[in-house]
């Protein structure tokens, strides 16, 4: 039991490795776009607030950003997009159209960003949902994952929209867009604000209450941004069942999944192959206790192969588990169902798997058998709370990979029918032999003393 258990950790550690931001997909192509990124700053009356170390909060922000385009790296192109800098009124309708990029997105021009940042002035009201949506569209699209910076001291004053619902919406059109939040207050309103923004996105939520904390924060992200821009899962929709679900080669893909959905993928593996997998799932919305998620390996004849093991990430705001599988001798791999075969002995797979070609062979004889197909089940246990709603789903993050199959090496057993039945009888006869002997030798030692 005991190396059963290490065995699984060590299962979860590899897979862990797999998704490690970086590791591009099997298969995936190194990008030549740059790294797009926008800081999104908060210009609103609240930033006058003297918060840090008797300096405005506009203030720390201002020298936080100066020092961040000083060290912004070659190769990424960066905007600046502020909220809340430009009416001064008591009109809300006004007040909540007020957001403007400063710097477009290109190429770094130090001196027109320190310049352009250097002339806000704390001022309006705090559309933040609207902000992101525009910031989205500044970004543009493209094949590589793009990020915004948003730094606030406060929550939005003009929904609708919800910045929440604002960030799941961009997440859901699949819009590859990654939302990092920094809060200069630690009130716990806003906390919750940015938790979300951030979570629903996959982004981090941090607090910075300093000016060198700040700058550090931010650079670290950008940091962190450049290192993994390259890695993008590809969006894939699962279906309700196995037969209608999308064919996954190795890889990581990205989906979306409701409250207490079960959610289908096939992936194509061969007799010599082990398939791995594993799981996350953002919680990007309040839900209620005793929730779990499920990873499956099912054959297409609905017999589960394989269950997923819950791997402790140390986070509240993901929840993950994996998964590892390979054919025994015993495992019937037939299935007949997706293959069609034509008139000169061959068959192949109905259908290519997502991000490659196909791979099956003929079945002539000598010849590798096709790949057979194993199906992937990702189940939840989610519930509501709070008034959350299940639309649209929550993120979800699968990986799959398949290695060189490495069975066990069989143990020596004890066999089996009457070989057993003598094994036993033996070991019974010499242990009460024994027994009978020892127990006569210490009773004679024993009346002798």
């Amino acid at each position: 039991m005991i190396i059963r258990r290490i065995a699984q950790v060590v299962l979860i550690g590899l897979l862990g490795v797999i998704i490690l931001p970086g590791t591009p997909p099997a298969g995936a192509d190194e990008t030549t776009e740059n790294l797009r990124m926008q800081l999104v700053l908060d210009v609103s009356g609240s930033m006058r607030e003297p918060d840090m170390n008797g300096q405005t909060r506009m203030a720390v922000a201002q020298r936080a950003f100066n020092e961040v385009v000083d060290a912004v790296p070659a190769g990424t192109d960066l905007g600046i997009r502020v909220l809340g800098a430009t009416y001064p009124g008591d009109d809300k309708a006004l007040g909540c159209q007020d957001t403007q990029q400063i710097v477009p997105v290109g190429p770094v021009d130090r001196d027109q960003a320190k310049a352009a940042i250097a002339s806000l002035r704390p001022t309006g009201f705090t559309p933040i949902g609207l902000a992101l949506r525009e910031a989205a569209k500044d970004l543009g699209s493209g094949e590589t994952a793009r990020r915004i910076v948003l730094i606030t001291d406060g929550e939005d004053t003009c929904a609708p929209p919800d910045p929440c619902d604002v960030a799941r919406e961009l997440a859901a059109q699949g819009t590859r867009l990654i939302v990092d939040t920094l809060g200069l207050t630690l009130d716990d309103k806003v906390r919750q604000q940015l938790v979300c923004i951030a979570g629903a996105t996959g982004g981090t939520y941090t607090t910075a209450q300093s000016a060198d904390q700040l700058a550090d924060r931010i650079n670290q992200l950008v940091d962190r941004a450049q290192d993994t821009y390259t890695q993008t899962p590809e969006l894939v929709t699962g279906s309700t069942d196995c037969t209608a679900a999308p064919l996954l080669a190795a890889g990581v893909y990205t989906d979306r999944e409701r409250f207490e959905e079960h959610r289908w993928y096939r992936v194509p593996i061969r007799a010599d192959q082990e398939l791995r997998a594993s799981v996350s799932i953002a919680l990007d919305r309040p839900v209620n206790r005793d929730y779990g998620i499920l990873l499956r390996a099912v054959h297409p004849n609905g017999r589960e192969l394989v269950r997923g093991t819950d791997a402790g990430s140390g986070r509240a705001d993901v929840l993950s588990t994996g998964l590892r599988w390979s054919a025994g001798p015993e495992d019937d791999l037939a299935d007949d169902t997706d293959r069609a075969d034509d008139t000169d002995g061959t068959s192949e797979l109905a259908g290519t798997p997502t991000g490659a070609a196909s791979t099956a062979a003929p079945t002539a004889a000598g010849a590798e058998r096709p790949p057979f197909e194993v199906c992937l089940v990702v189940s939840n246990s989610f519930a509501a709370a709070g008034g959350a709603g299940d639309a649209p789903g929550m993120p979800i993050e699968l990986t799959v990979d398949l290695v060189a199959a490495s069975p066990t090496p069989d143990s020596p057993g004890l066999g089996r029918g009457w070989l057993l039945l003598i094994v036993l009888s033996l070991a019974g006869l010499v242990t009460g032999v024994l027994a009978g002997w020892l127990t006569r030798w210490w009773t004679t030692v024993w009346k002798e003393s």
